[in-house]
């Protein structure tokens, strides 16, 4: 008898139609609420992803799931809530959650405690947290959507359970050593991810959409063509990048299409009438690092009147030729056709943070020009050590994108690609402490919506006193300083617009929250911690209204 490995994870979800990916330890039937979807193969691992149509918007539909009609969830005596589907209203408000980095260990000591305490101290889950509150709360109070904004997995952070996995198939003293090497081990890190009970209710209960960061391949993956050639130059470096695109593909990706464009993917048709479809994934995935053009990851969703677009900027990264971009001219066109139209609200979502705090920002510019060659041949090369060694490789170190984005901003602000929404949001992670950051143009510009950067970071991953000192003093108005005096002297120009952080960075444990009702959107961040009886809770440590 089939039995379920993984999943079921609840996807795109829209007024009348919802996806729900699965994966299971032999081919079968899958069936969710009498729609069906057999099994496709990739060595030696099983996966469908069902679609479900004809539902009614704003409804919430119970389900379970069958493997060749035999149920195979909700788990035999679970204690959990049903799982259910919330199709989306045009008319009802919308409460939209995201956030980053999240860490697979267990979650009891030292794992729990801070990395003070201990080198392996993770503290609190957020999103376990999250789950703990939901499961109290009637589903009126649930997020409708939530976004993780990469590094779902670490392949190159892996849990103890991981690690014994890939202890007992090779050699762990040649490289990689501890970390991922391939598309076997990739499916060990999503399975300790997405299995812990509380999770995988939570994934089964809440549409989900993802996007990649560098961790879920590698740390700074594609900061600079320095970089990617070192890493192209090591001999286990493909079977790496091509496990982490595989599984990307098939865990992440095809879950953030709608079942039109499932339905009129060409590759999805060909894997689903494969035999084993690895060989073909293989190749699509050697290709898509190798050739940017051709495959894109950046995608939008429709959440009655907010429009939502998620950026890859990572993969589809320009490194040559003496020019960076953090996406192909094709795809950059693709991001602003998604950003033309007629909404309430305009969400920008990438995993790098597009606005950092001045300061940082001036950084990264003034080290990109001087890597570029603005202080000689020499400087350069300190310029690349630094670059990688700081984690130099934001929005503001890739100048031409930059001021593209900074450019849309104020295009859809102003009317120009359509009625100007009440907000334009751009929504982060990566950096491990959570801000909000306002924005202001000049009054020529014409700009009428309220433009925002929001950030959260980290799910489960903070950082330790040490680097939460650095992370402050970067930000600091004297640091500001000197970097814009830096980033003069190496001909960078000052961006042509402005923003300040509205309050203290938070380092935390911790999620957001988007409320959007018609054209009023308010932004509020919880962090993880315990009550009196040591139950993982949320506390709000920013609430703020946007529009």
């Amino acid at each position: 008898m089939a039995e379920l490995t993984l999943g079921p994870v609840l996807r795109y979800v829209g007024e009348t139609e919802a996806t729900l990916w699965v994966e299971t330890d032999s081919a079968c039937e899958v069936e969710v609420l009498g729609r069906r979807a057999h099994t496709f193969h990739v060595e030696g691992h099983h996966y469908a992803i069902v679609v479900v149509q004809g539902l009614d918007p704003g409804q919430t539909y119970e389900y379970g799931v069958t493997l060749n009609g035999a149920p195979r969830w909700p788990p035999a005596g679970s204690e959990l809530p049903p799982s259910v589907i919330r199709t989306l209203s045009p008319d009802e408000p919308l409460r939209f959650v995201f956030g980053s980095c999240r860490v697979s260990v267990p979650h009891e000591p030292p794992y729990t405690l801070t990395k003070d305490e201990d080198d392996r101290g993770r503290e609190i889950d957020a999103l376990y947290a999250m789950s703990l509150r939901m499961q109290d709360e009637p589903n009126g109070r649930w997020p409708d959507a939530l976004l993780l904004l990469g590094d779902q997995v670490y392949a190159d952070e892996v849990s103890p359970e991981t690690l014994e996995f890939i202890r007992g198939r090779r050699d762990i003293e040649q490289p990689p050593g501890e970390q991922i090497a391939d598309f076997e081990e990739y499916t060990r890190l999503y399975l300790e991810s997405w299995s812990e009970p509380t999770l995988r209710w939570l994934l089964s209960t809440v549409s989900t959409a993802m996007i990649f960061d560098d961790h879920d391949v590698h740390d700074d993956w594609n900061t600079s063509i320095d970089w990617l050639e070192a890493q192209r130059a090591k001999p286990w470096w493909d079977e790496r990048i091509v496990g982490g695109l595989m599984s990307y593909w098939i865990y992440q990706h095809l879950g953030n299409l709608s079942p039109t464009e499932l339905k009129n993917n060409g590759l999805l048709t060909r894997v689903r009438n494969a035999v084993d479809a690895g060989p073909m994934l293989r190749e699509y995935a050697y290709r898509a690092d190798r050739q940017v053009q051709g495959s894109r990851w950046t995608y939008y969703r429709d959440f009655g009147r907010t429009r939502l677009v998620v950026m890859d900027s990572r993969a589809g990264r320009i490194l040559d030729n003496g020019r960076r971009c953090m996406t192909d001219d094709d795809e950059w066109r693709y991001i602003e056709d998604c950003s033309t139209g007629d909404f309430d609200h305009l969400l920008l979502a990438s995993t790098l943070p597009i606005l950092l705090a001045p300061g940082m920002h001036h950084m990264e510019a003034w080290n990109e020009a001087v890597c570029a060659g603005a202080w000689g041949a020499p400087a350069a090369k300190l310029g690349e050590k630094l670059r990688q060694a700081l984690d130099l490789e934001h929005w503001a170190a890739f100048g031409e994108s930059f001021q593209r984005m900074a450019g849309l901003f104020q295009q859809v602000g102003a009317g120009d690609r359509g009625p100007a929404p009440a907000s334009i949001v751009a929504l982060s992670g990566d950096v491990h402490h959570a801000y909000l950051a306002d924005v202001a143009f000049r009054r020529e510009a014409g700009v009428q919506s309220a433009v925002y950067q929001a950030v959260c970071s980290p799910i489960r991953n903070p950082l330790d006193s040490r680097e939460r000192r650095f992370i402050q003093a970067a930000a600091s108005a004297p640091t500001a300083a000197v970097a814009r005096r830096l980033a003069r002297a190496a001909g960078v120009a000052d961006p042509a617009i402005r923003w300040r952080i509205s309050e203290a960075p938070t380092f935390d444990n911790q999620v957001a929250t988007l409320e959007l009702d018609g054209r009023h959107a308010s932004l509020r961040i919880e962090r993880s911690t315990a009550d009196d009886t040591g139950r993982p809770v949320l506390e709000t440590a920013l609430e703020r209204q946007l529009a």
